[in-house]
């Protein structure tokens, strides 16, 4: 095992790459300035060129696709109706008109202000008393 090599320490190794790296550079064939400046003025061109070129597949893009309405906003609408809750037991003719009511209801949709909710209010509390009493009746006769 004596005769094995021994590493340098940490600090050796180190050392010995900077060396290389430096004599590899002393090594290296740099450009004259003449061709550096024709170099660098050619990628200027080309980046300058690329630059142009996708900006006008990105604008012609955008033209194309607002003409055939691919950013056209749609706006879609829902509405929920509710039916009518009975309490008591009906007569049948009651729950068909109760019924067609709530289709009528259903078909017109419009916003109601808070005066015509309140009307809307007191023409429910008349609409309940009515069926009250009406349930009232088909009791007495059953």
């Amino acid at each position: 095992m004596a005769d094995k090599k021994k590493k340098p320490n940490i600090f050796g190794r180190i050392a010995q790459k900077y060396k290389d790296v430096r004599a590899e550079l002393k090594r290296v064939v740099w450009p004259s300035k003449e061709k550096l400046k024709n170099t660098s003025a050619v990628v200027l061109v080309v980046i300058v060129f690329f630059a142009i070129f996708l900006s006008i597949i990105n604008n012609g893009g955008h033209w194309v696709l607002e003409k055939i309405g691919f950013y056209d906003n749609v706006t879609t609408t829902t509405t929920m109706t509710s039916a009518p809750v009975t309490e008591a037991p009906v007569a049948v003719e009651e729950t068909e008109a109760a019924a067609d009511e709530s289709e009528a209801t259903s078909e017109t949709t419009t916003e109601a202000t808070t005066e015509e909710s309140e009307e809307a209010d007191e023409t429910d509390e008349s609409v309940d008393e009515s069926e009250t009493e009406e349930t009232e009746e088909s009791e007495e006769e059953v």
